[in-house]
């Protein structure tokens, strides 16, 4: 018997099940490259559930408990005292997702003395400490590809709200008002700017596409250079670092992993590459960034606008800057974790701990840390090293009630 800890958000303020708005969940046949969908033998949940939260339970409890394993389910995961910290002693595996990061740091894994496997439930394992998993042999899965055109999607919104001055407007309206000259003195054509993305994986080339019918010109940044078909089919600029990329660019989206290399990239100095007036989205990770240096940019107008969902740590606290800094587009961490998402991530997670418990290999594209290396798809994607220093101030996050 396993004993499987499993860290997922908080139900809806109003209870579970939500009232949900649509009645299907189309989902695609295949992704764009040839990778399948999740293949599980089976799922005991109906796509178009919230299976994100802990009552949703990502859709395992049945399947697990039925094969002789213990599931414990919580969204208590940080500060002294949290149920996460209580169960990690026996538990086998960890299970937990980018948007509520159970932070399995090198003493949480320390602490974890029967730990074999740590999964991401989406995409990103940067809330492992990577090195302390490779140095105790635990392997590190996520469900790539799950939730990458989810994010994409995202990354337009954001885009689109940020250079329209979608929000603002939208607060006019709600505040009963009809201020045209004060919504548009911030509002500009997305069409003919140059847009550049940092990383041209799953998620930034998705961008690029999207991107390319609005007459934008496009720019992207990324150690392995795309195809020649695919630059020129999209028009695309390739730049070798990001001082090339932002001087360039109108807006800039960030859309690769954290790791050591890319911690803070985006600070003080950077920033100054960037043109006055440039829109900077982030939908990868929160701590690509300065918290700080991003604040002042905004407030010098050096940045016109910053959006995304992304924080550091998660849930941020309640008097993190992001919240109340001018001229931004932020929301909770939920680009990657649509239903449309979470059906696929949750089938995801199901087939790796089918493969787990049969002893079958793990999708080389899920697979970070095996065996004591980066493996699969973190050799392509990770570096070796830890980023996960600064996540205890979580705890700092307060719970309160909200009415909905």
């Amino acid at each position: 018997m396993a004993k499987v800890v499993c860290v997922l958000y908080d139900d809806p303020v109003t209870g579970y099940p939500p009232k949900y708005a649509r009645d299907d969940c189309p989902q695609p046949a295949i992704y764009p490259d040839g990778q399948t969908l999740p293949t599980p033998k089976g799922i005991d949940f109906k796509p178009g559930e919230l299976l994100g939260c802990v009552s949703g339970e990502l859709g395992l409890r049945k399947y697990l408990e039925s094969n002789g394993h213990k599931l414990v389910v919580t969204s208590s995961k940080d500060g002294a005292g949290s149920v996460l910290d209580r169960e990690l002693p026996d538990a086998d595996i960890v299970i937990s997702q980018p948007f509520w990061p159970a932070y399995m740091t090198a003493e949480r894994i320390a602490k974890a003395k029967n730990l074999k496997m740590i999964v991401t439930a989406g995409i990103g394992s940067d809330h492992t400490d990577l090195q302390a998993a490779m140095e105790r042999n635990v392997t590190v899965a996520e469900v790539t590809y799950c939730n990458s055109h989810a994010v994409a999607e995202h990354v337009m919104m954001s885009i689109l709200a940020l250079v329209r001055n979608y929000l603002p407007s939208n607060d006019w309206v709600k505040r009963g008002g009809w201020n045209i000259a004060d919504c548009v003195s911030r509002s500009y054509d997305l069409e003919a700017m140059n847009v550049g993305t940092v990383a041209a994986g799953r998620i930034g080339l998705r961008v690029l596409r999207l991107l390319h019918p609005f007459g934008t010109k496009l720019h992207y940044m990324d150690r392995y250079r795309l195809p020649e078909a695919v630059e020129k089919e999209l028009n695309l600029t390739h730049h070798t670092s990001l001082e090339s990329l932002a001087k360039v660019c109108d807006v800039v989206t960030l859309n690769c992993p954290l790791h050591p290399e890319t911690e803070n990239m985006i600070n003080e100095k950077s920033l100054k590459w960037f043109k006055r007036g440039a829109y900077l989205v982030n939908t990868a990770r929160g701590k690509l960034c300065d918290r700080d240096a991003i604040v002042r940019a905004l407030e010098s107008g050096q940045l016109a606008g910053y959006a995304g969902d992304v924080w550091f740590p998660q849930p941020a606290p309640n008097d993190h800057p992001w919240r109340t800094m001018p001229h931004h587009g932020m929301t909770p961490h939920i680009s990657g974790t649509s239903l449309s998402a979470q059906a696929r991530y949750a089938a995801g997670t199901r087939e790796i701990l089918e493969c787990f418990f049969e002893n079958r290999p793990i999708r080389d594209e899920y697979l970070i840390v095996q065996g004591g290396k980066l493996a699969g798809v973190g050799a392509h994607s990770y570096s070796k090293g830890n980023a996960t220093g600064g996540s205890a101030e979580a705890a700092q996050f307060k719970r309160e009630k909200i009415k909905a």
